[in-house]
């Protein structure tokens, strides 16, 4: 059984990403949705239950299978969510987040990113003008370098098991031009192999600007979610590190899909 947890404060923010998930669960058995709130003082219980009954009742309607709410009082969120994640074995999180520029990014939106920066397990950021259309086409952009070490493969299949789309792995190298270097040949079998259960196909594309070459490969292959692995800040020169994973959060219309190396 699949879990899924979606954590809600009853935002606009956070109610978009979590009626985007209700459409990506509908009609799936072995997935159950666990809705999250975390209240701040007794008073609030209440108020939280009956938000939660409410919106319970629009995944059940929206033909999510299996529903349940969660809640806690107090504590820290992130720490909150991620014990729950590991207490509970979750194939993925999935939370909303703002543009850069929206003054309620500083809220539900920084904690998002805080939890891509902290948990072992995957985390979906659902950006708000997010419109789900299936998941048929999903990207993963890998820099081929030492993929057996860095890449979570039995986290990023655990998701994708759920769709059974087509996966794109896609690589953006300046220096590549006509014929792959026999490195970058070898890190590609061990991809291809990792992901065998999907059709699978890769994609070497010669840019300077890896943004701009993300963003047209999204739009012309109609990607559905793009798969980033964070990486520590002191891996200088990883494509992939968090910064660059919270630039394309912030800018994405799509789902970014951040499983930890």
């Amino acid at each position: 059984m699949h879990r899924v947890i979606i954590p809600v404060d009853f935002s606009e923010i956070s109610l978009n990403a979590a009626r985007y998930v209700a459409r990506m669960l509908a009609g799936k058995e072995d997935v159950t949705a666990i809705l999250y709130h975390n209240y701040e003082s007794h008073d609030d219980a209440d108020v939280s239950h009956n938000y939660q009954e409410s919106l319970k009742k629009e995944f059940l309607q929206a033909g999510v299978k299996n529903v349940v709410c969660e809640s806690e009082m107090g504590g820290d969120l992130i720490d909150n969510i991620a014990r729950m994640a590991h207490t509970i074995r979750a194939t993925l999180i999935a939370m909303g987040i703002t543009g850069k520029s929206a003054v309620r990014q500083a809220m539900f939106g920084s904690n998002t990113l805080k939890l891509v920066d902290r948990n072992l397990y995957p985390v979906m950021i659902i950006p708000p003008d997010a419109s789900y259309k299936g998941i048929s086409n999903v990207a993963f952009a890998s820099d081929f370098v030492n993929v057996e070490a860095t890449t979570p493969a039995p986290l990023i299949t655990a998701v994708l098991e759920m769709f059974n789309p087509k996966l794109h792995i896609v690589n953006v190298n300046k220096d590549i031009y006509i014929s792959l270097p026999p490195a970058i040949e070898a890190e590609k079998e061990k991809l291809m192999e990792m992901f065998a259960g999907f059709t699978t196909e890769c994609y070497f594309i010669t840019m300077n600007d890896f943004y701009e070459a993300i963003d047209n490969f999204v739009k012309d292959f109609a990607i559905d979610i793009l798969v980033t692995i964070p990486r520590h800040q002191s891996n200088s020169t990883s494509l992939f590190k968090s910064s660059h994973t919270k630039r394309l959060a912030y800018h994405s219309h799509i789902p970014i899909l951040a499983a930890h190396e």
